[in-house]
């Protein structure tokens, strides 16, 4: 168990501010899972088989991407900071993409869909990477973290909520689902400079001193894989990632044609997910710092597993039964990157005490590259699968009563499968409050000793360096 909740060193003003980011990186993130597949099969004339492809080949070559990126993260130091700099220098790689890939026009082939996803995943890890980072440095205590977590989870879900309304309010207009599409485009484009400028003008952040010790070098991500700690928490990762991106990709899908729901209903439908969030990601939160994170991972994991069976059981076309059973999904689901994007700064400070140097960023990078590997397999694997049973995914077909059904096995059976795979890796982790808190005790000590120590406070504000009494 955990021990007794300290009083927050974070204020929730600057928790909620920091916050900003996961705005636009959670719109894009549901507005791609969702949408976008679908758009380019349904709208855009696309093969169900040639989007699986162009997803699988961009998500593959994106993977070590996210290493390099991670590495460089932590040998960055400039007057900047750290993690801002790479905060900055994504924005507009995303917005290119964004631009690119959403209002992209009829006709295109493989070759466009390949180069313009791999722009924009090159500027979502940029921001994602460096925000996590970024926030393990913000937040050193164990309890913090869930804190901090569960409100980027929580602030995320209304970027999310936001491109969710959109299909929602053009139902309502008469407006086509064609539609739907390019208005989340500048939706996202509106969003990430505002959101982007908030951060950066108003955040601190501190930059770890770097001590004499282990240079790293690229069999060195061998080993950090093979830490038990770390190979525990990216197989979870990576099936708790697999799970929900399995639903994600085949969602519309599912509630349009097998619970018998409009694209505007199934839109409520997953506003109601989303939204869950903002009440599950704090409350599983404070359940971790009570019961700590990792038996958290197996409590929500055996809950959201269960939840998904239910839908076989909605009503055709019924919302009330439906909302229900998605809101009760989404509370558990909201809990599986809070608490493994919290664990893996705890991991990053183990690692730091070993070796000297920061390590966060590339250890955040290995565990994005989990998520992406989880998400190339689960919209290739499914639109494949899909493809492969009979299933027709172009506008107006007709689908027969075993494709319907096929589909419904697919959408079901793997991600429980995968979720509680997912919570079994938790068990026999060893990294909980009690070792973290030695650790951060190592850590200050250690820290201590070194004269640099910069904080960056804001760009609008000089660095400061604290320098130890008695030494020039």
């Amino acid at each position: 168990m955990s021990s007794t909740p300290s009083k927050p060193s974070l204020s929730m003003l600057r928790a909620l501010t920091f916050s900003a980011t996961s705005l636009p990186i959670s719109a894009l993130t549901i507005a791609m899972a969702v949408y976008l597949p679908r758009h380019f099969a349904s709208h855009l004339g696309i093969s169900l088989a040639l989007v699986g492809t162009a997803f699988f080949i961009v998500r593959t070559i994106d993977i070590p991407v996210d290493g390099i990126f991670g590495w460089a993260m932590d040998k960055t130091r400039t007057r900047l900071g750290r993690y801002r700099l790479w905060t900055i220098l994504g924005a507009p790689v995303l917005m290119a993409g964004t631009y690119a890939l959403f209002f992209a026009p009829d006709g295109v082939g493989l070759v466009y869909l390949v180069a313009w996803l791999l722009v924009l995943y090159c500027g979502n890890s940029m921001l994602d990477l460096s925000h996590r980072a970024w926030a393990s440095t913000l937040a050193p205590r164990y309890d913090d973290r869930s804190r901090l977590f569960g409100v980027l989870i929580a602030v995320g879900v209304l970027g999310s909520a936001s491109v969710i309304a959109i299909p929602i309010i053009n139902e309502a207009r008469g407006v086509a689902d064609a539609g739907n599409v390019s208005m989340m485009g500048w939706f996202i484009l509106a969003l990430t400079p505002v959101a982007i400028t908030l951060v950066v003008l108003t955040t601190p952040e501190r930059i770890a001193p770097s001590v004499p010790g282990h240079e790293f070098k690229l069999r060195d991500y061998g080993a950090l894989i093979m830490r038990p700690t770390f190979l525990r928490l990216i197989l979870a990762d990576l099936f708790l990632s697999f799970g929900p991106g399995w639903m994600s990709a085949i969602y519309l899908f599912y509630f349009t044609d097998c619970r018998g729901f409009t694209t505007g209903q199934a839109s409520i439908l997953l506003a109601t997910y989303i939204l869950a969030g903002i009440i599950g990601a704090p409350a599983i939160a404070r359940i971790a710092i009570r019961l700590s994170k990792h038996r958290t991972v197996m409590m929500t994991t055996t809950g959201y597993s269960l939840t998904l069976v239910t839908f076989t059981f909605i009503p055709h076309g019924s919302l009330p039964f439906g909302m229900a059973a998605l809101f009760v999904a989404g509370v558990f689901a909201s809990g599986f990157n809070l608490l493994t994007r919290a664990m893996t700064a705890d991991i990053a400070d183990e690692v730091r005490l070993e070796q000297g140097r920061e390590r966060a960023g590339l250890l955040y990078a290995m565990t994005t590259m989990t998520t992406k590997i989880a998400g190339a397999v689960s919209i290739g694997a499914t639109f494949w699968v899909l493809a492969l049973v009979g299933y027709q995914a172009e506008e107006g077909a007709v689908n027969t009563p075993a494709a319907i059904r096929n589909l419904e096995l697919v959408y079901i059976i793997g991600p429980v499968a995968c979720v509680m795979i997912g919570g079994l890796c938790m068990v026999g982790y060893k990294l909980g409050a009690e070792r973290h808190a030695e650790i951060r005790r190592q850590l200050d000590e250690r820290d201590a000793l070194y004269d640099e120590h910069p904080i960056i406070e804001a760009v609008t504000q000089e660095a400061a360096v604290r320098t130890e009494p008695g030494r020039a």
